[in-house]
């Protein structure tokens, strides 16, 4: 079955809702044992105190501790409109998560109208840089591009626990296990400018890898040093 088609199978929809409906208590339970430690939490208020909206930029490996870090905050993020996507979109709005359709690869230009149309209204806005399907640590242009559409700046940041499974996944996905310390590093908004060329844009993507890497050192530097 197709991600065009699957839609029309109504015991595939009943999968999704169901596993959308038992994965939130679940992931919301093992989130409610994690034991933060955060640094440049400050950006993200700063933005909002002037008046826009933070679009917030991160690796795809990292995206259950970001979605439980982050909940309730209407933040609307892209989800593929296949079945995986489906049942991801329903845990996700369960977390306060708004969802706009479509991704890199399909529907990603409805995709970003509608991040567009969102941040427009006051809603912020997240990326996983790297996903759907990687490769894993090189940004892909939509943050870059909703930046410079929409005037917004892009706040940057990743997140490393102690104790994780690793999934054999292509982003090789983090999931902190119960009662680990989980670190998250913000870093400082930077903008995209309007009148921004190719060049510009592709100048502000490799700003953005160089970013997180360091976000990255910052955040493993601090769970090593937690007591």
């Amino acid at each position: 079955m197709t991600s065009s088609d699957w839609r029309e199978s109504p015991s595939k929809r009943a999968q999704a809702w169901l596993i959308s409906a038992l994965g939130f208590p679940i992931i919301a339970a093992l989130g409610s044992t994690f034991r933060w430690r955060a640094e440049g939490v400050e950006y993200y208020q700063k933005v909002l105190d002037s008046g826009r909206q933070p679009i917030m930029a991160f690796w795809h490996g990292r995206i259950l501790p970001a979605t439980v870090y982050f909940r309730k905050r209407g933040i609307v993020v892209i989800t593929s409109e296949n079945f995986d996507g489906e049942w991801i979109a329903g845990i996700i709005e369960r977390f306060g998560y708004g969802t706009a359709r479509g991704s890199t690869s399909r529907g990603a230009v409805k995709a970003l109208v509608r991040l567009k149309r969102d941040m427009a209204a006051g809603r912020p806005a997240a990326f996983t840089l790297d996903g759907p399907r990687g490769p894993a640590g090189v940004a892909q242009p939509g943050a870059v591009w909703l930046a410079k559409a929409t005037g917004n700046p892009i706040v940057p940041f990743h997140i490393e626990s102690d104790r994780h499974w690793t999934a054999r996944s292509w982003d090789r996905t983090q999931i902190p296990k119960p009662w680990s310390n989980v670190a998250i590093a913000i870093g400082e908004p930077f903008d995209v400018p309007a009148d921004a060329d190719d060049a510009a844009l592709e100048q502000a993507r490799v700003t953005l890898e160089a970013r997180l890497e360091r976000l990255a050192a910052r955040a493993r530097a601090m769970i090593e040093s937690t007591p």
